[in-house]
């Protein structure tokens, strides 16, 4: 089958008749109708028939320009309606989630009027301005948030746009329930197709004589159709034996063998078999703060800064593209259908690939694989962004069998979830069926709530400018602001026997105080140098691949937020890296993040009030078991539902991710990253961070100390200027590294929290909190802990040779073991008590 055609007729056989002949429907009127319309039959208790539109972009992939251009066309002609004066007055109304991208044109037609459109998805702050039910649609509820509450406010037009006008019911629903709220004199009504009966006509015309308004109808095409008597019934024992006998046999048999072509789930798992096509990821880098569409208003002034970024987005999904490619479908998603329709028309332009656009749904139809039938695949596959209503199947109609080459998945950053990327997600089931898919997401806007500017401008201004060196850390005052309080004047030392069993016995958090800072002897200097040495280049490029991913893929000019302090070493060489590669000066904070307490909020506040909260990046320095990102993700969580600014992304860029935690990274390799080897002297003479009900009051960042006098010892700046010397030389490497890393599927395992987890049990440990994966973790517990014993895999080389100089400088054992997922693990001693022992009933030493 080929279905990527522009008017569903297949060899001069109409799309509708299929339908026609087992169910005597007809069409009746203008001559255009069965060039827009084909028919199709579905699993709905109201209506068996629906009319399916080969122009709306819809279920059957169309040309974005035929698609545009009918929109278009009847937005120029509702202008002429209208006159100049009224048409600068009118507001336009589409409605979900058929005609969003429809009614998105004829606005673009009308010229200077916003756009509105009614949605399924609440938005959490956003108050409802109306809203309406739809007679005939499988799911009905439409709710109206724009964010100006003004919009739907005067006595302008209001341009209501719908794909097709078949008994006035949706238009009356809408009228009357905006009309008791918004009273205006005018409405006009714009359809593709009016095919309403003689009745329903003239109850348009009562109604508008019953609400004193005038009310216009503009459309493409118009006629009837012709239902016999019991064809409700009819439909619905078609659909019902259709639908079993595709079940039954698991395949997608011909229409003329009496079954139809239905992948439910289990079907698309059993062809998982087939050549699987390629997923790669494409950051379009949608500009800043402009509407993704018009779920909460888009005026002219959106569309013209819409328009100067076109070309530059579609250039780069250009690029995605296999330069081979002949045939190209760019799929939105579902409501979402505005953005992808207008990069798929700029698309159109720059390739020489025939490009088509089409849209997901959640609207269920058979599928029937016949020229005669309007739909004639589907591809199912589950919701992948959280509705409101719960979980359910979603479709994407005429994809599968139609011989693209490459389809561009477009979706916003709410629908961007772990179900859009799981197996038997969407993007999974379209790597089915064809060769390349790429996926680019477009960020979804939310209006800021009305009471958030008052909050924003209340609450940062009692928080201080950020800590900057040399007043606060070595570093210079570029590299990094400190979202912390300043405590060096405060005793906060406590000796690593006494703060671990404290810890230990719940009498203390690890937070409330730190550990004596370790100094070095001149042999472990020696040793940081030497790994320096090795492993600058190491660093450099995994400092390069992960800078590059975030740019690719969360923001092209983030914000970077290293989480203090391991995290922050790491935010300044992306930076560094950022300013080497692209002349970027990217601004970066360091904030606190502790184990069962949570991040700072304040420094949330502070952030959401400078800065975007969607370019925040998190960067920490390498992940262990994963605790500091669930933790993170929990806190960001809590934040935006005690009213916090809403937008942050939890997930976390690391240097390092041996514990496949995370999706973005440098490397999963388990190394020696030498600024774990020290603790101030590496991180810019700030200590660890400090949180504590009497220091850190409610409207307080959490707080850190200054070391000013291991100045002597500090090695912060030479470390950077070690990695960033290498930058060069490892260029070419991260480029092709990057695009190997940005094609891959990159989803946590979480092998690491596993492997913790049963280590937990196996030394009868039963704290996972103790368990201390991966080198840079290991030497955390050497440097600051009470070290039981070091569990180090079998062959491991000079990544531990700092490992074993400290072991051995405190008397612990190193234990070998042959199949340890990570290069080294610490242990903390179980229990801990002042002349506890071991589980061998030896002494510990400490």
């Amino acid at each position: 089958m080929n279905n990527a055609v522009n008017n569903g007729d297949d060899d001069g056989i109409w799309s509708g008749t299929w339908v026609a002949e087992r169910l005597g429907v007809e069409l009746v009127g203008d001559d255009t109708l069965t060039d827009l319309l084909g028919l199709a039959l579905r699993r709905n208790p109201k209506r068996a028939h629906l009319l399916v539109s080969n122009v709306l972009g819809k279920h059957v992939p169309q040309s974005p320009s035929v698609v545009h251009g009918h929109g278009f066309a009847l937005g120029r002609r509702v202008r002429e309606l209208l006159g100049p004066e009224e048409a600068a007055e009118a507001v336009v109304l589409g409605y979900a989630e058929t005609a969003t991208g429809l009614g998105h044109s004829v606005a673009d037609g009308l010229g200077t009027a916003p756009y509105l459109h009614s949605t399924r998805r609440p938005v959490a702050g956003v108050a409802q301005a109306g809203g309406f039910e739809e007679s005939h649609s499988h799911a009905t509820s439409h709710l109206l948030l724009p964010e100006d509450p003004t919009l739907l406010v005067g006595d302008g037009p209001l341009v209501l746009v719908d794909d097709e006008f078949s008994t006035g019911n949706t238009v009356l629903n809408t009228v009357r329930a905006l009309h008791e709220r918004y009273p205006r004199r005018r409405y006009v009504v714009v359809a593709l197709v009016d095919m309403r009966s003689a009745a329903d006509a003239g109850r348009l015309d009562d109604f508008a004589r019953e609400i004193g308004a005038r009310v216009d109808l503009v459309t493409t095409a118009s006629g009837t159709v012709s239902l016999p008597e019991g064809v409700l019934e009819k439909g619905q024992e078609l659909v019902a034996r259709y639908e079993a006998e595709a079940a039954a046999s698991g395949d997608r048999p011909s229409a003329g063998s009496s079954a139809a072509t239905d992948p439910h789930p289990q079907d698309d798992r059993a062809r998982q078999t087939r050549p699987r096509g390629r997923i790669a990821r494409v950051n379009l880098f949608w500009p800043r703060g402009l509407p993704d569409g018009g779920r909460h208003g888009f005026t002219p002034a959106h569309r013209i800064r819409l328009d100067a970024a076109l070309p530059e987005m579609a250039a780069r999904l250009a690029e995605a593209l296999p330069h081979d490619a002949r045939s190209v479908l760019v799929l939105g998603f579902e409501e979402l259908m505005y953005a992808p329709l207008r990069l798929a028309r700029e698309l159109e332009q720059v390739v020489a690939a025939e490009v088509r656009s089409s849209t997901t749904t959640r609207s269920p139809v058979l599928a029937v694989d016949d020229p005669g039938y309007a739909i004639r695949s589907r591809i199912v596959f589950p919701a992948h962004d959280d509705p409101a209503d719960g979980p359910g199947e979603r479709y994407a109609y005429n994809v599968a069998g139609s011989g693209f080459d490459a389809v561009v998945a477009v979706v916003d950053s709410v629908a961007d979830t772990r179900e859009l990327h799981a197996p038997g997600g969407l993007l999974s089931q379209l790597a089915a069926h064809t060769p390349h898919v790429v996926l680019a997401v477009v960020p979804s806007y939310v209006p800021e709530p009305l009471y958030a500017a008052a909050l924003s401008e209340e609450r940062p201004a009692m928080l201080p400018e950020p800590l900057r060196g040399p007043a606060f850390s070595s570093y210079p005052p570029e590299e990094v602001g400190w979202l912390l309080q300043d405590l060096s004047d405060v005793t906060l030392e406590a000796p690593t026997e006494e703060r671990e069993e404290a810890i230990q016995s719940g009498g203390a958090h690890y937070a409330e105080s730190l550990p004596v800072e370790y100094q070095p002897s001149e042999q472990y200097q020696e040793l940081f140098q030497a790994a320096l040495e090795t492993s600058a280049a190491r660093i450099a490029q995994a400092v390069g691949v992960v800078t590059e991913t975030v740019i690719a893929e969360r923001s092209p000019r983030p914000v970077l937020v290293s989480l203090a302090r391991a995290g922050t070493p790491v935010g300044v060489l992306m930076r560094r890296w950022a300013q080497f590669r692209h002349g970027l000066d990217l601004p970066h904070y360091a904030v606190s993040i502790v184990r069962g307490r949570g991040i700072d909020a304040n420094a949330l506040r502070w952030l959401a009030a400078h800065h975007d909260p969607r370019d925040v990046v998190f960067v920490d320095g390498w992940t262990g078991k994963g605790a500091i990102t669930r933790e993170l993700a929990a806190a960001i969580e809590e934040f935006e539902a005690g009213g916090g600014a809403a937008g942050f992304d939890a997930e976390i860029a690391v240097l390092a991710d041996p514990g496949s935690c995370v999706r973005t990274y440098g490397t999963r390799d388990d190394f020696l990253i030498p600024s774990a080897c020290l603790n101030s002297t590496v991180s810019g003479l700030i200590s660890r961070t400090v949180l504590r009900a009497d220091l850190v009051g409610p409207d307080d960042f959490h707080g850190a100390k200054f070391y000013r006098e291991l100045a002597g010892t500090d090695v912060s700046v030479a470390f950077l200027d070690a990695v960033a010397a290498r930058f060069p030389e490892v260029a070419d490497a991260v480029g092709g590294a990057v695009k190997e890393l940005l094609a891959s599927d990159r989803t946590p395992s979480w092998e690491g929290w596993r492997a913790v987890e049963r280590i937990s049990e196996e030394y009868g440990i039963h704290d996972v909190n103790l368990v201390k994966p991966g080198v840079g973790e290991t030497t955390r517990v050497l440097l600051r802990r009470v070290p039981w014993k070091i569990l180090a895999r079998a062959g491991a080389g000079a990544d531990l040779d700092h490992v074993r100089l400290l072991a051995g400088q405190r008397g612990v054992p190193v234990e070998e073991v042959g199949d340890l997922p990570y290069t080294c693990v610490g242990l903390i001693h179980p229990q801990f008590t002042r002349g506890a022992t071991g589980a061998d009933g030896k002494a510990v030493t400490v």
